[in-house]
């Protein structure tokens, strides 16, 4: 499984929060304080379409601000509404609030109808929509008889709900009598008017409890329709039905159920059209009969299905598109198919538009003098018509003002004045709706004035944009200037955005954009400024995330989260499973910085996100937690198709618990033979659930399955049930069959048994038959239980027989077995070898010859020959030792061989015997050989005593092995100097019979190397060294005084340290006077770089100089 890991960051002065902050910002600024004088400005109305429930008391919402305060009015369909004439009707002090007493005797539907509200102070008068108000219905059903619905199995079928028609239409559903919402699917599904369709019925949909109900949500209740009965009579029951009837001399039989080609339900005909409203959701439908249950798809001629806007519903019957849009009209095609043909209809959309802003009129507040316009553009299809009105009354019949043009959409203001001030509304509305919009000119002289709370400080974190506010106002409308710091210059440049509304935009703010930020607002009549204050922090980061984990079950698992912040900031730091909180369990550890889960669990699979709060920004980072484990065990194991020597054997596999399966085992139990005794049948792959499985006859068996991930095994599934295959013959006779006589007169014959399930049937036998080989001999045959040996007497010694074994049970026999050759039992060999010779090749080496002997006196199988040699005697010795044989065997009919480690100069003897199956036959006569002399080992021991000025004493020992007659010994010695480095070399030769010597004419005090070894006629053996050293003479020891202890050298170092103390103290009174000398400090300036002396470590090149000296120093 893929490493997971997913971050992400987000900020509260992200762009998104800036964006919506700065909207209500520019929104505020637009904004006349409440202290001033202003029109009327509708803040909270009831909707358009205001559906009500009758039984509780009605609310019709008005509310509107302005100074002064506004006083309200209402119209009812468009007469003037006089509340104070009629009881049941209150108005919200302070408000234009409607309540219509509903609960205390008044009715609803008596205060239908449309109702307007208009809020009016001496600056003008804002109106509220027209808002409809209607009481919402629920009404019952009409009461019918509803015949039961026979139908023939295969034939499609409608079942109308007809529900009865309510304000707002009722949801539609259906149930049973249970109140259990009857299943849906491809062929039977409910439709968008709520009747349920059947593509073809089956026996199953038989029932009488088809029930449809109708759910009215304002009021809250369900209406319920009478239950409809369905029967469908399958093609059998309708032929007994006929045949009943019907005499036997009558032609009956209904026809079978026949598959059918699609015909459409719904929609009827080829074609038809349907119009939608923009920004609607498009609802298609198309249902169809037909056996096989048709498939629906939808195409759009002449383009694509929009992406990102499309739906299917419904078993796509139905296709949505929401938000539709004037470039979604067009035809659509929807087409059902099965095995047998296809049908289709087209739907014609035309997407229709009731009116919609493009720019809807905003306030305008003005000063006397200046200029505005108001703008009111809006779209539809068709085209809207565009009205104006002033306070309510349209433009036309309203009061002249002579600074007001209307030109369109458009009105135009030139020079107002304090009169100028009103509230119009603009109407755009064509035949699918109307939009209205009011919108004051107000006009005012008024000083600026910044509505930011003073010194307020912002925080940001870095690289994030900041947002300064300054909200204000004047009129006429003031300038807006930024400074940083107390005496900072104007705020200029691409790295700052200046908005309409005041605000100063950072729009990546860094650690040095911290600081005071002043603000002035100045117009004609007036200036003011405002200081606020902005922090920059750093960003928090996770500097060790969570990674990917696998783990397995009932392990430990723990999770990172190291994190680096602001140091002004607390963070605050959360862990989540799969978006929501952790599982209240102790199981669940939270340290500083991780997460540990102890002893996991399936359960614990899923994401996990580690959450890093701060007051201004918050970081994330998740990683996916899989937990793996051996696969569950499979179930449902099924037996089918047996046949006398297969089965097919099927599974389903248990849950692979997030490690694949690789493959399934297929264990196998004799109940038979071997109850309880599970063995190894086959293996497939991780992707099959069924086998063909090999049979043995005569096998109870039962069958169980293992799966096997990267994991492990899982536990074996519960056995499948038994299948007792019947006996047969058996196949196949018992293996290594074997003829081998355990005595001269007699033949073992020896098999492996078949096992249990092989014998194939009830009382398995053996027929045993041998007869001897070359022989005219008829076959001799026995019939032995179930056993796995037999011995044949009185045979001849070790004669060849044909031998086979074959298996039989209470059926028969197996098929005719092969033969084996065996042979009797073997005797020792009855003859030695003979014309043994030695050929000795040298004086550690020889090769001995022999005639084989006759095959027939070996009676056995010739295994090879022995040969047994030992050394008598050294002849450089005549002292006897105790004698050791040692034997060399040479596999097969050889007739010679090689005797390695021979000592030299000795006497030996040898003989050599035949080897077969039983044992060893006589040996051969002794035969001597002697081995020539050879080189000796190394003298025993050297010692060197008594050593002098001049000469040294050695003493030796002979060599432990002479290997022939001593002639002498050599010795060659060498003087070694201080360095080991060694001095001509001198050869002496001793005589053999000498055991020590003393060295003359050596020089004093000085070290030697001696090499010392012993010969024969042959050579020079492998020698010993030692070293040794002669004494110094006394005269001369005596001359040579220790010159540390001498008077005069004493006083010469006092001296020499002397000295050198003094120069060290000129040398300091000189620094300390002077520096360093004019000319090494201009050097010291100049230095070239690259001629600089080398630094400490350059005293390698010493050492070499001084390794150089010594190595050239002469012996």
């Amino acid at each position: 499984m893929q490493p997971k890991i997913m971050m992400k960051k987000k900020s509260v002065s992200a762009s998104k929060a800036s964006l919506v902050l700065f909207l209500c910002q520019m929104i505020s600024a637009l904004d006349v304080p409440l202290d001033l004088s202003q029109p009327p400005t509708i803040t909270q109305q009831s909707p358009k379409d205001y559906i009500v429930d009758p039984r509780e008391n009605i609310v019709i919402q008005c509310e509107a601000k302005g100074k002064p305060p506004p006083s309200f009015s209402w119209t009812r369909n468009g007469t003037h509404f006089d509340i104070d004439k009629d009881a049941q009707v209150t108005m919200k002090p302070n408000s234009g609030t409607l309540v219509i007493n509903i609960m205390n005797g008044g009715k609803a539907e008596a205060y239908e109808g449309v109702y307007q509200c208009t809020a009016r102070n001496e600056r003008g008068a804002a109106i509220s929509n027209n808002i409809v108000i209607r009481p919402s219905r629920s009404p019952l059903w009409t009461k019918e008889r509803l015949e039961p619905n026979h139908v023939r199995e295969g034939d499609s079928l409608v079942l109308h709900c007809r529900p009865p028609v309510g304000l707002p239409p009722p949801i539609i559903f259906w149930m049973d009598n249970a109140f259990q919402r009857l299943p849906q699917s491809e062929r039977v599904s409910q439709g968008l008017n709520g009747d349920l369709y059947f593509s073809n019925v089956q026996p199953e949909d038989t029932r009488e409890d088809y029930i449809c109900y109708a759910r009215f949500n304002h009021t809250q209740t369900i209406q319920q329709k009478q239950p409809i009965s369905v029967k469908v009579f399958s093609m059998d029951s309708l032929n007994d039905t006929i045949a009943a009837n019907l005499s036997d001399t009558d032609i009956y039989g209904a026809k079978p159920v026949t598959e059918r080609q699609p015909v459409l339900l719904t929609p009827t005909g080829s074609t038809s059209t349907k119009v939608e409203l923009r920004g609607n959701v498009l609802l298609l439908e198309c249902i169809a009969a037909g056996l096989p249950t048709p498939v629906i798809r939808w195409i759009k001629e002449g383009g694509e299905l929009p992406a990102n806007r499309t739906f299917f519903e419904n078993f796509k019957k139905t296709l949505k598109i929401i938000d539709v849009s004037e470039a979604d009209s067009g035809n659509y095609k929807c087409i059902a198919r099965n095995i047998l043909g296809s049908a289709h209809h087209v739907i014609s959309v035309t997407v229709k538009a009731a009116p919609y802003w493009i720019t809807a009129p905003r306030n305008l507040v003005l000063s006397p003098g200046e200029d505005g316009t108001l703008i009111c553009r809006a779209n539809g299809n068709p085209k809207p018509n565009i009205s104006w009105l002033a306070n309510g009354v349209p433009i036309a019949i309203a009061p002249e003002d002579p600074s007001r043009k209307v030109d369109g959409d458009t009105i135009i203001f030139s020079h107002v004045q304090e009169r100028s001030s009103a509230v119009y509304q603009c109407n755009a509305s064509n035949e699918y709706g109307y939009l209205l919009a009011n919108a004051f000119v107000n006009v005012l002289a008024e000083p600026p004035r910044i509505l930011t709370t003073t010194n307020k400080l912002y925080q940001v974190i870095a690289d994030s944009p900041a947002l300064l506010d300054c909200a204000y106002f004047g009129s006429p409308k003031p300038e807006i200037e930024w400074f940083k710091g107390v005496k900072g210059s104007i705020l200029r440049g691409n790295e700052y955005i200046f908005h309409d509304n005041g605000t100063l935009e950072i729009p990546v703010a860094q650690k040095d954009s911290t600081g005071t930020y002043t603000c002035v607002a100045r117009n004609e009549l007036g200036k003011i400024q405002n200081e606020v204050h902005l922090e920059v922090k750093d960003p928090t980061m996770i500097i060790k995330q969570p990674e990917y984990k696998v783990i397995q079950r009932y392990g430990q698992v723990s999770f990172e989260c190291i994190i680096k912040h602001d140091s002004t900031l607390l963070p605050t730091v959360i862990w989540l499973k799969d978006n929501d909180a952790l599982p209240d369990d102790e199981r669940f550890l939270v340290g500083k910085d991780n997460l540990t889960i102890m002893n996991v669990t399936d359960k614990d699979d899923g994401t996990y996100t580690c959450i890093v709060n701060t007051t201004l920004d918050s970081v994330s980072a998740s990683a996916v937690l899989t937990v793996v484990a051996r696969p569950n065990p499979p179930f449902d194991l099924e037996l089918t198709g047996q046949l006398e020597r297969s089965v097919e054997l099927s599974w389903i596999p248990g849950d692979e618990n997030n490690s694949p399966i690789t493959n399934f085992v297929i264990e196998y139990e004799d109940g038979l033979h071997e109850p309880g005794v599970w063995h190894y049948q086959t293996e497939v792959p991780g992707t099959q659930t069924t086998v063909q499985l090999k049979l043995s006859p005569y096998v109870n068996y039962s069958f169980r399955v293992i799966a096997v991930n990267e994991i492990g095994r899982s536990q074996p599934s519960e056995p499948s049930e038994q299948y007792l295959t019947k006996s047969a013959n058996p196949d196949e006779n018992p293996s290594n069959v074997q003829g081998i006589g355990s005595e001269p007169d007699n033949l073992v014959i020896t098999w492996e048994s078949l096992k249990g399930f092989q014998s194939n049937g009830p009382g398995l036998q053996y027929k045993v038959s041998w007869r001897q080989k070359d022989v005219d001999d008829e076959w001799t045959s026995v019939i032995v239980a179930n056993v796995s040996k037999y011995i044949v007497s009185g045979t001849p010694t070790f004669v060849p027989y044909e031998i086979k074994v074959q298996a039989l049970n209470d059926l028969g026999y197996a098929p005719e077995p092969s033969e084996v050759i065996g042979h009797s039992g073997e005797d020792l060999p009855m003859v030695a070898p003979g014309n043994v010779q030695v050929h000795v090749i040298n004086s550690t080496l020889a090769k001995v010859h022999w005639d084989p002997v006759p095959l027939k006196t070996v009676r056995g199988h010739l295994q090879g020959y022995k040969v047994y040699y030992w050394k008598v005697q050294s002849l450089s010795r005549r002292s006897r030792r105790h004698v050791e044989k040692k034997i060399l065997t040479f596999r097969g009919n050889k007739t010679f061989g090689m005797l390695p480690g021979l000592e030299p100069y000795s006497s030996y003897k040898l003989n050599v015997r035949v080897v077969n199956g039983k044992g060893e036959g006589p040996a051969s006569p002794d035969k001597v050989f002697k081995t020539p002399e050879g080189v000796p080992s190394s003298p025993s021991f050297l010692k060197i005593t008594n050593p002098t000025l001049d000469s040294l004493t050695l003493e030796w020992g002979s060599p432990t092995h002479p290997n022939g007659i001593l002639i002498s010994y050599i010795l060659k010695f060498q003087p070694i100097n201080n360095t080991h480095e060694l001095g001509p070399l001198v050869e002496i030769r001793i005589p053999a019979n000498e055991s020590s010597m003393i060295l003359k004419n050596l020089n004093y005090s000085t070290r030697y190397k001696f090499y010392f070894n012993a010969q024969t006629s042959v050579g020079s053996g492998s020698q010993i060294t030692e070293e040794a050293v002669t004494i110094m003479d006394e005269a001369m020891a005596s001359r040579q005084v220790d010159i540390a202890t001498q008077g005069w050298f004493i006083g010469l170092m006092c001296a020499v340290a002397l000295l050198i103390l003094i120069l060290l103290i000129v040398c300091f009174i000189r620094r300390n006077k002077g520096g360093k000398y004019p000319v090494k400090e201009k050097e010291d300036a100049h230095a070239d770089p690259e001629i600089q002396p080398m630094k400490e470590d350059d005293g390698t090149f010493g050492e070499y100089r001084l390794f150089s000296f010594v190595s050239s120093a002469p012996f």
